[in-house]
């Protein structure tokens, strides 16, 4: 499968890892496109998938698209794709809080989900998105540093996925697959509320527990 990640930083990097190692191609998009050069170089060695990145003014190739994007640029990022992300799957990975680069966490963002947020970012997004275009959350529990290798002391990262599109959750549940994960359908789109609030203290908890952003959430039964 084609698939595009806008983004390429620590998360767009991991994604984009794990796409790759399942035999994925990925078209890596960044504002920056010798950044997304390089990242595309780097990943065309995590396996059989191919890397690459788009001509300049090219339109989107995947039929995916992953928005490794920080929440304060996520909307204009929808803008600037506007009718081009028109039937693909757009998959949401912000967590809110979360300032770009990671530094300097503001811990009292998440009432912000309740508040200056309405619902969860994944709702916003599917409110921007073109109508009928299926948004998925999913990635927001897990770090880039693990996404990397796609697993925890030994134990494969567990990627909880939430959306209203039973097939687009199935697509993207394959991708997780693929890439030696194991999805977990946690239900419709609105459940990315519960997500988000999850995301969010699973990266406050890294000083306190001091795992530098190499730990996961697990499920085990």
């Amino acid at each position: 499968m084609k698939v595009t990640v806008v983004g390429a930083g620590r998360m767009g990097r991991g994604i984009g890892t794990r796409l790759v190692a399942g035999g994925n191609d990925v078209e890596v998009v960044d504002v920056d496109r010798a950044r997304a050069a390089t990242l595309a170089q780097e990943l065309s060695g995590a396996g059989t998938g191919r890397a690459t990145v788009p001509e300049p003014g090219a339109g989107i190739a995947g039929d995916v698209v992953v928005l490794a994007v920080h929440y304060s640029v996520l909307a204009d990022v929808i803008r600037q794709y506007g009718d081009r992300l028109a039937g693909r799957i757009v998959i949401d990975i912000a967590n809110p809080g979360v300032p770009a680069g990671g530094a300097g966490i503001d811990f009292d963002g998440i009432g912000g989900v309740g508040g200056s947020i309405e619902g969860s970012i994944a709702e916003q997004t599917a409110e921007l998105v073109p109508d009928g275009t299926p948004v998925v959350k999913a990635f927001n529990t897990t770090f880039g540093n693990t996404l990397e290798t796609g697993e925890v002391a030994g134990q494969a990262l567990d990627v909880l996925i939430a959306g209203d599109h039973q097939d687009a959750k199935q697509t993207v549940a394959g991708l997780v697959s693929a890439g030696k994960m194991r999805p977990i359908d946690v239900g419709p789109l609105r459940r990315a509320r519960e997500l988000e609030r999850l995301g969010f203290l699973h990266i406050s908890l890294q000083e306190r527990l001091g795992t530098h952003f190499r730990s996961a959430v697990k499920f085990l039964w």
